[in-house]
């Protein structure tokens, strides 16, 4: 299916050659038409990165999406979703001021560079653990499923405090409530098994703050706890709410960007010695990847209001896509935007968002993918991409993640 921009054929973005490849296509529609009507969609695309940061900073644009994901939920399963749905309203992603601020300003000091940095020890040892096990030299693997799944989830069940015996459940439900945010789910039994899983989480969250109420630990749910604003500024239901939403966005994310980083290095020869002459420009392929080819591709939004954006009229209750994956390779505020340079400087990507919603998990996904990074890149020079053709990337709107990277370590 394709309709017709000015100077530009649109594109289904869930196409399988979109799906392969979409920076072309956007590249196209960001040059022609920066905010454009897509019939596609039944959305606004916005593509340039001066109108996504209009949008980020303009209260007339909601994050509020819950009705959403909620009316693509099939007739059969609405019966199982008014709990499920009534979790998700409570993600700070999904709320606009004052109460996003409300909610936000619980994790503040747990989510700060200083605080995430105390988990550097851990992350590197775990870092370590993980590549003795599966990196064996000579050995051919799926880098995805060996280091890029685990890693972070060793570190993040660390950090929340989950005891490693519940491990397999807890990232199980992650995994099922990953088919229901992102749009994967399709069928029936899916939506029915993405809903119960959002509530079996949440129940176990739950259990675990009143045990972590009884007997602290050194975790993120016991320094929030220790801080007093549970009870107080925030419910006990919304912290809990706010904690699946911890559990959801942080393995998936951080497992895509180191996946995404080692792609890029090792299709990119010059980049890749880069890294290895000056272990510290690891950083530096992290933040290329954010920009150029990282783990989310757009995030959707609505007007709450009539607004005008570059000259066009967005009504009250249209969908808008903001499409970070374009505006970050924007050649207005990137200069030769679509090089991969470990060095660059200047301009900030939009990988984690702006402003408000700028994604509060950030410095430890950065922590985590940084150490992955340097440690495959650095401590395993044999390391290469195997298997035939072009790497497969899963179906989603939303998520730019591969379903496997294999490779030979």
């Amino acid at each position: 299916m394709t309709t017709h921009a000015p100077g530009v054929t649109e594109r289904y973005l869930l196409s399988p050659d979109m799906i392969a490849d979409p920076y072309g296509h956007l590249d196209a529609l960001r040059d022609h038409a920066p905010v454009h009507w897509s019939p596609l969609h039944h959305a606004w695309l916005v593509t340039g990165h001066d109108q996504v940061m209009r949008c980020l900073r303009d209260p007339a644009v909601s994050a509020d999406r819950v009705r959403p994901l909620m009316d693509a939920v099939p007739q059969g399963a609405r019966e199982d979703a008014e709990r499920a749905f009534g979790i998700l309203s409570r993600w700070m992603v999904f709320n606009d001021p004052p109460r996003h601020r409300r909610l936000r300003q619980v994790f503040q000091e747990a989510f700060a560079a200083r605080a995430v940095a105390r988990y550097r020890a851990f992350t590197e040892k775990a870092t370590r653990a993980v590549l003795a096990r599966k990196a064996v030299p000579g050995r051919t693997g799926d880098l995805l499923a060996d280091v890029a799944r685990p890693l972070p989830a060793l570190v993040f069940a660390r950090w929340l405090g989950i005891p490693p015996a519940d491990g397999p459940s807890f990232w199980y439900w992650n995994t099922r409530v990953a088919d229901l945010v992102l749009g994967t789910a399709q069928e029936e039994s899916e939506y029915r098994a993405s809903l119960q899983a959002l509530v079996s989480l949440d129940d176990y969250l739950g259990a675990l703050v009143a045990r972590r109420r009884a007997t602290p630990g050194d975790d993120l749910i016991s320094q929030v706890l220790r801080e007093g604003r549970v009870g107080d500024s925030v419910s006990e239901e919304e912290f809990t709410g706010m904690l699946t939403q911890m559990a959801f966005a942080g393995g998936e994310t951080t497992s895509n960007l180191i996946a995404n980083t080692v792609l890029a290095l090792h299709t990119r020869p010059g980049q890749l010695a880069a890294v290895r002459a000056d272990p510290e420009l690891a950083r530096g392929a992290v933040e290329e990847t954010l920009r150029l080819d990282g783990p989310s591709k757009m995030s959707i939004r609505t007007a709450a209001r009539d607004l005008d954006l570059d000259g066009r009229a967005l009504r009250a209750g249209d969908r808008i896509f903001l499409v970070t994956a374009a505006a970050n390779r924007d050649p207005a505020r990137f200069p030769d935007p679509g090089r991969f340079d470990v060095r660059r400087s200047g301009a900030t990507h939009l990988g984690f968002g702006f402003g408000a919603h700028f994604c509060i998990g950030a410095a430890l996904a950065r922590l985590v993918a940084v150490a992955a990074v340097r440690t495959l890149v650095c401590d395993h020079p044999g390391l290469t991409l195997a298997g035939p053709g072009r790497p497969a990337w899963q179906p989603s709107l939303l998520n730019r993640a591969l379903t496997a990277l294999p490779v030979r370590y």
